[in-house]
Formats: structure tokens, sequence, C-alpha cells
């Protein structure tokens, strides 16, 4: 890799045989190539192969104990990567694949310590973006994919993102354009009978629950190893700093704060929830969180080279509403203080 990082446009729903190709070439001969999913860009490396995969810890500069979700193109794919394949798994598949729900079961031996953190368990996910279906098609592998940032920092749902973040250091990125989920997937464990969450996403509880009944609380960490992604308690973070607020008047306290102390800041509130005077500090997002969620990277990202003192978050939704969990979780890990 040189001191820049190839762009290739492609089109993000009849992707072009060539620039496919060309990105599973790169997979095969254990390179890595940035691509766009329909939650955010993946860092992508033949899951196979244990250096191809140690290449992602390196570009991303990721702890070795934060395992990577593996993409696969279709189901009977899973069978590269699993040793079992509960019941309960086949009906979430049935369901949500393709799509951004991530399913955690026991793993192969063919699959690397490097992508389980040396547990037990994979984690797997069938994308539903077309450049990302055809791109694991191409290249006749299952392609381990984390985010494409650096580790800790925000998730990136446009070329661009990526190129900021690990320009120089990987292999291509393919310019899908914007991805529209806008945040990682839903993650569960579905080994020892029972659906549990270690992560929220698109995919809501309520969601889940329709299909496999109760879905219990996280154990994102069983015998000492993580069995997914997300589970680091600072995540998804801008170099600005985060400071949340619950509600207008808290925000509103913040904000005279940071004014009386010449700093400069903006503040994120839904539209519905915008203050009667309007101010330039203001920064309006949408009212529903699937909205909120397509938009919430980029805005940050956005934000984030504006050279800010801080960025305030009036928390959206409530904390007891399923389908605001998972905003409210990245926004929870972004105000995590750093170190």
């Amino acid at each position: 890799m040189g001191a820049t990082t190839p762009v290739l446009r492609i089109d993000p729903t009849a992707p072009e045989p060539g620039a496919v190709r060309r990105a599973a070439d790169l997979i095969r001969a254990g390179r890595l190539v940035a691509f766009p999913t329909e939650t955010v860009y993946g860092l992508g490396a033949n899951a196979l192969d244990p250096a191809a995969v140690a290449g992602i810890f390196a570009a991303k500069g990721r702890p070795a104990t934060n395992p990577v979700i593996v993409h696969i193109a279709e189901v009977a794919q899973a069978a590269e990567v699993t040793a079992e394949w509960p019941g309960v798994a086949g009906k979430l598949a049935a369901r949500f694949w393709p799509g951004p729900l991530t399913l955690v079961v026991p793993k192969r031996p063919e699959v690397p310590d490097v992508v389980t953190a040396g547990g037990p368990t994979v984690a797997v996910r069938c994308p539903a973006h077309p450049v990302a279906q055809a791109l694991i098609q191409e290249a006749g592998v299952p392609v381990a994919a984390p985010s494409a940032n650096r580790s800790t920092e925000l998730s990136p749902t446009r070329a661009e993102h990526v190129l900021k973040g690990l320009g120089g250091r990987i292999d291509l990125i393919l310019d899908g354009g914007p991805c529209p989920g806008g945040i990682e997937s839903t993650v569960v464990d579905v080994t020892g009978g029972a659906v549990r969450l270690l992560r929220p996403g698109l995919v809501t509880v309520p969601m889940l629950e329709a299909v496999v009944g109760p879905v219990l609380a996280s154990r994102g960490v069983a015998e000492g190893v993580a069995r997914s992604p997300g589970q680091m308690e600072r995540h998804y973070s801008p170099r600005t700093r985060v400071v949340l607020a619950e509600g207008q008047v808290q925000a509103g306290q913040l904000l005279g704060r940071f004014r009386g102390q010449g700093q400069q800041v903006r503040v994120l509130v839904q539209h519905t929830h915008l203050i009667d005077v309007w101010t330039p500090e203001l920064v309006s997002m949408a009212d529903d969180p699937e909205g909120y969620a397509a938009a919430l990277y980029d805005t940050l990202h956005r934000l984030d080279g504006e050279g800010l003192d801080a960025i305030i978050v009036t928390m959206p939704g409530d904390e007891d509403e399923p389908d605001w969990a998972a905003v409210r979780d990245r926004l929870t890990r972004a105000a995590q203080p750093s170190g």
C-alpha cells in the first residue's frame, strides 16, 4: 500500500462487473478493500486468511480482543465458517437475511482465531447491499469486515469518511455512495438455546421477538472473550467531545455554559424539539429512529471537521423505547471519555 488509496466509483444498485472483479481479486490475494453495505462501510479481507485479517487489525489499530463479523453471500455459505447452525438461527436468517442482522454461532476450526478474538463463536452476517453481495460472490470466500474506520472512531457511511481515516492504509475503496441504514447491524448470540442481544441495531428487539420469542439481555463477554464487536465502552466517537443532554432544558443550560466560556459548539436536536428561537448552533435531526440513524454518523463526521469545542446531543426518544435503543447506544458510547 502506498501513500494514497485508490477510490473506485461503483453503481450501488447495479455494480459494474469490472469494478467488482478488481476488488474481489484483491480480497483473494490477501489485501484489504473497503466497500459499502446497507449499514456502514466495511473493511473487507478473506476471513479464512489469518494474515489478511491481521491486516484489518493493523490498518484500524483495532485491539485483538475485539472480534470481527464475517460476511457471506447466502445462508448456505454459513457452513464454511459455522460448526453448528441452531434452529433459531435458521428462523432469524429466513426472516432478516439479507439484512442488518448478525448471528453469533459456534465456529468451525478453519476460522482463524484472529477473527473471533480467540473465542469459540463466530459472528456472521449476510448483507443486503448489492455491492457487498456482488463482491462476496465474486471473491468466492467469506469476507471478514468490521467498519472501515480507525478503532473507536466514527463509523463511515460515505467513501470520503473511509478515505479520511484509512487513506494510505488499505488497498482500495469501492465508492457506492452513502449507506442507507447509517449505523451498524444488530448482533444476537444464538448459542446455548437462547437469543441474547449483544448490540442493538436496525433490527429491533420487538422485531426479533416476533420471530423467536423472548430476547435476553446482553452477555457480550463470556469466559473473558467478547463474542461480538460493539462491546467497548468508548466506541463510534468523533474526535470532538460529545456531551449528552436529557431534554431541551439541560441542552439549553449546556449551550449557555459553553457560550459563556467563549467556546464553539453545535446542538443536535430532533426537529419537533427545536426551541422556539432558532440559533446557528442548532442542528436539526429526524424525528423517527430510522431517519435519525441514517444521518447520525454523516452529521457527526461533518461537525467533527468544523473545529468545534464540543457537540451537544439532546438524547432522542426515551430510554424504554426499543426503536431508539440503537441510536441511544451509539450516542452513549460516543460520549465516553477517551483514555
